[in-house]
């Protein structure tokens, strides 16, 4: 059994030459999406039933957890959504394994009530194929 907590985004803060991942900041929760659009192949010949294919792929990354200002990897996303700029993050399992690639910052809304912590989301969307890395 995993636990969640046990999940991370990691963020690329070295530079592309000597990568260093770093866990994002106040991370609560975290969901790695490997998706697929189909094509249709069905015709006449498919004895009235749907034949489907895989089409285009895409993966994303969703996350939440406590906005920390002067955060490292908050301050990361940010300045690659406003540059837009793409940046290289890893989302890590327990065991040490994990799915590394470039992404860019397509949501990073920073909600601010005035009785509670505040909190952010972030959506980094895939760009090709993410690559499976070992075990650490």
């Amino acid at each position: 059994m995993a636990r969640g907590i046990d999940f991370l985004i990691m963020v690329n803060t070295g530079t592309s030459e000597v990568p260093a991942y770093t866990k994002v900041g106040g991370q609560r929760g975290g969901t790695i999406n490997f998706e697929t659009d189909t094509i249709d192949l069905t015709s006449k010949d498919s004895d009235g039933w749907s034949f489907e294919d895989y089409g285009i792929s895409s993966w994303n990354i969703e996350g939440d957890g406590i906005f920390t200002e002067d955060d490292t990897t908050h301050d990361a996303l940010i300045n690659a959504f406003m540059n837009k700029e793409s940046l290289l993050v890893r989302y890590k399992y327990p065991s040490g394994k994990a799915y590394e690639g470039s992404v860019i910052v397509t949501e990073f809304p920073i909600e601010a009530p005035y009785d509670d912590v505040a909190t952010y989301s972030v959506t980094l969307q895939g760009q090709g194929a993410p690559l499976k890395v070992p075990a650490e």
